[in-house]
Order: structure tokens, then sequence, then C-alpha cells
């Protein structure tokens, strides 16, 4: 049975080559054909002397190309990491220096974009172009070649030895301070969460599942390693409308669905075609609570798909889920932990909390993440031994600490209460306050400024600065455009809130908490 996240294609290549594996708008490969691509890129990655665990940066939209690329990392024996393809090159470029990455493939638009940052990225040896009939880029400092040339290496080499724990990815997720931290992800984690996942989803060969979310955040990947872990194909989609997402859902047969609140509130009311109804087996929530009208609406559109409600955090890939005869009981549950796995709730001194005490929430068993990469002091935060172990262990076993406080009932279902930090949950991303700030900072404009998530009905959270002149004047409109250049849509806020002076805490610090209780109905939720 594979043990290594690209050996999943390799097993289902042997089983059923002939299965559709990938469908992306009018393009498909088999699992024959995904093998001989993934081993292409392998091959070309080899040739350009990529060592074991070098890191192979991926900056594309959803495409065959990155699918390709990301496995065929892993097969050469290298880590990928997929980059959102939303991120401006200043969040890019900290990416790729922070990973110290060898190789990126990209675009030759995108390439253009980021030619300035990637010439500071002092690691970067190669930037693979895909679309080489763009014409090949030049940047100072880097050897360019294009996707042709990567994949048609000539001479096979032998890729490194790796074994399952081993460093297979790095996804970066934002903190609750400063700039976006990489998890760094095994072969093991990787194995262990699509097989986890695919247990409680019941998944099949026969399944088709809908890739719509971004394969940067753990829960997108999610689809493409769940679905090559049975065999069964990913339909890649990277929509305009949200009506898209219904329309290739009935086109595709899709018969599973992963979205986030965001997405789930704009297409719940939508008409469902007969045919989207028939195919669609089940539906999965995650990146923050569904509102209850919404799942109401989603339950009268779609009466023959399971909806699983379920929680994680990309420290553990995912952590629980709800089954579906159990929602009418436990509406507001997040469930429990899924196979594989063994959450708790504990109080600070680690001694486990008792049923409806609200605690912390540990993730403990083989999908906890290695750390953060390059972080040893953030790492040494949140992964600590995990809390109950006996005195005589000589190596503790670590554990991830959320950060997430949950309680937990008689029988063992979980529920949030809430976070213990100022991260802003929004459109299901995570995002810094920090990183915000910084933004309205370097426009110039702006004295003081914090970036707050307030409650919004169909984002979660909305990001709203509040901030204070710096001269006489300030211009809300010249700050907002400020931010759009320079952050990714999700991370400019929705509102600029003009005040003379922010408010502090005893510490001296801004009190943010104070400053969000006086704008909870800035967006009308009920």
């Amino acid at each position: 049975m594979p043990h290594l996240i690209h050996q999943f294609i390799e097993h289902s290549a042997r089983q059923r080559p002939g299965a559709i594996a990938l469908t992306q708008r009018d393009r498909h490969l088999d699992y024959a054909g995904l093998a001989v691509a993934t081993e292409a890129v392998a091959q070309g990655l080899l040739a350009l002397g990529l060592a074991r665990g070098e890191r192979v940066a991926v900056y594309l939209p959803k495409q065959l190309e990155t699918v390709s690329a990301l496995f065929g990392t892993a097969r050469a024996g290298g880590a990928f990491i997929p980059v959102n393809p939303l991120l401006k090159a200043e969040q890019v470029g900290h990416i790729l220096r922070d990973a110290n990455v060898r190789v990126l493939v990209t675009a030759a638009g995108r390439a253009r974009q980021l030619a300035e940052t990637l010439a500071t990225c002092h690691d970067l040896r190669q930037v693979v172009i895909v679309d080489e009939d763009s014409g090949l880029p030049e940047i100072n400092g880097v050897e360019t070649l294009g996707w042709q040339t990567l994949t048609h290496a000539g001479e096979q080499r032998r890729p490194h030895a790796v074994i399952d724990s081993d460093m297979a990815a790095i996804l970066y997720t934002s903190g609750s301070t400063g700039r976006p931290k990489g998890v760094v992800l095994s072969h093991r984690n990787l194995v262990a969460g699509a097989k986890s996942v695919a247990q409680y989803l019941e998944n099949t060969a026969d399944d088709r599942l809908l890739a719509v979310l971004p394969l940067s955040f753990d829960y997108g990947l999610s689809q493409l390693t769940t679905a090559f872990s049975v065999g069964a194909s990913a339909v890649l989609l990277d929509y305009l409308l949200p009506r898209d997402v219904i329309r290739t859902v009935a086109r595709e047969g899709v018969t599973g669905l992963a979205a986030v609140p965001p997405l789930w509130n704009q297409i719940a009311h939508l008409p469902w075609p007969e045919e989207a109804q028939a195919s669609l087996r089940y539906l999965t929530n995650s990146g923050g609570a569904m509102p209850r009208a919404t799942l109401d609406a989603l339950r009268t559109a779609l009466p023959r798909s399971r909806p699983y409600l379920m929680y994680g955090l990309t420290e553990a890939f995912r952590s629980t889920y709800l089954p579906p005869e159990e929602l009418d009981r436990r509406p507001d549950s997040m469930g429990r932990a899924i196979p594989n796995a063994e959450v708790m709730v504990v109080r600070e001194d680690g001694s486990p909390c008792a049923p409806g005490e609200p605690g912390e929430l540990v993730h403990r068993g083989v999908l906890v993440a290695q750390g953060y990469w390059n972080d040893a002091e953030r790492t040494a935060e949140r992964f600590r031994p995990a809390p109950g172990q006996e005195a005589g262990m000589p190596l503790p076993e670590i554990a991830v600490w959320s950060g997430d406080t949950v309680k937990m009932d008689e029988d063992g279902y979980l529920y949030f209460v809430g976070r213990q930090d100022d991260m802003i949950k929004t459109s299901g991303y995570r995002v810094s306050p920090t990183e915000v700030e910084e933004a309205l900072y370097a426009s110039g404009l702006v004295g003081q400024a914090a970036a707050l998530g307030i409650p919004h009905p169909e984002l979660g959270q909305a990001i709203v600065a509040v901030v204070t002149p710096k001269g006489e004047d300030i211009d809300s409109d010249a700050i907002l455009q400020h931010c759009k250049q320079k952050l990714p849509s999700f991370m400019v806020p929705q509102r600029i809130q003009i005040q003379s002076q922010l408010p502090r805490n005893p510490n001296g610090k801004i009190d943010r908490r104070g400053l969000a209780s006086g704008l909870q109905d800035l967006f009308n939720v009920a």
C-alpha cells in the first residue's frame, strides 16, 4: 500500500490506468497519463539538480500542470509549496525567501509581474514557465526554462530515497502576528490524512470530487489527496461566479463538494438542477461555522446529499467531523475526532476539562505536522508534549495545541467557543491583523491602525480597518487603493473607520476587543 503521497497516483495507474484522474474544463488525464506526467516533472527537477528536501513552489491557478508539478516534486524527493494564485508579489516573495525555494513553477505573465521580487530570492535558481508560447521572461540572476524543456529531460535519474517521515510539503498559513508561517507536512501526514477523510466520507473510485478551493489551503489540497487515495476523479475549477460551481456539479456528475461558509452562503439559495441533485452524494464544510439558515437551505435544495460539518487546522490537517445522522441532534456541534486521531479539551495545566467546561483543543496523532519551517520559537509555542503522558516516556509525543477554545459534551462531541488570539477568519482564510496593518502603515496615510474581524453575513468576518489621521486630513479611498495594490483581495479591508484616537488597554496596547465590541452591528448581522 502507498506510504508516500505520490504513490497514490502510481498505485491507481497500475490498478485502473484508464480511469480519469483529473478534469480541467475540456482537458482530461487518466491515471496512467498523470503518472507519466508526474514522472516527467520529477525527472526534469532531478536534471536541474534538485536535492532531497529542496523546495519547489507552484504559483498557478488550478490546472493539470499544477497537479503534476506538485506531485512530481514529491516523486523526485523534494518538498512542494502550493502558492495561492491570489497573492501579490510581496506575499509571494516572502514565501519564496522564507522557504528557501529552489525552483518556481508559474506562468509567463505571473513571472513578469514577480520579476523584481524574484531577483531578491537568493536561493531561487530556476523559474519554469508552463505557457512558454507566451515567451520566456528574463529575470536577473535566475534561469528561465519552458515546461517542455523541464518535462523532456532525457536521461533517467533515480529519485532521492525518501521515507514517510520525510518532508513532503510546506503549506503557508497566517499566524496571529507577523507574516504567514510555513507548516511542514510529512508524507505520513498527507497519506494518513487522506485515508482518514476517505474513511469517514466513504469515498470510492466511483467518486468525482470538485476542487474549488485553493490548493494552498489544506482543505483544498485534501480534495486531490483524498481522491487519489481511492482512485477517484478530481475536477479542477477556478470559478468566476457562484453559479459556475452548480453548473460544474451538474455537468461533471460531481459526487462530493467541499466549500467554506462564504461560498455556501452564495450558492445555497440558488436553483440546483436535477442533474446536480442526483449526482451530489455529500457536501462538506470547514473553515468556519456554517450559518444555520444556509445549512437548512442546502438540505432543502439537496435532499439526497449528506452534509458533513468539519473542523480542521493546517497544523493537524483535519481534526473533527459531525456524522450526518447526528446533525439534527447536535446542529451546533463541530463533531468528534476523525479516524486515527484523538482530540482533547484541556485546562492551562494540561489536565482534562469536565464535560461542558471550556478549554483548549489539543490534537494528537499521526496527522500532527512537523512544526513551522525555519521558526523554532513559534513551533515550541504551538507544538508541545501531549497531555497525560506517562512520566517515564523517554521521548514525549508531540501534539498541536490549537489556540481554539472548545467544550466537549458527555458523548465526546465538541462545540466551538472562540479563539485565544486576534486572528481574522474571512472567506475561509485566516488573516493576520498584523499583515493588514503593515500595509496600512506602508501607505504613509495613517497615524495609527488596527485591523479587526467583524461579523459579516456572507464572509464570516469582514476586515475593518480603524485608523487615525496622520495629519489634518485622511483619504479613505486612497488607503483602500493602496491596500488593493499590496494585498490579495481577501485581505483588503471592507471598511475604513476613521477615529481621532485608538483606545489603549492597561498595558498600553491598542484595545482591539474594545474597538471590535463597538462595531459588532456594522454589517447588520442578526
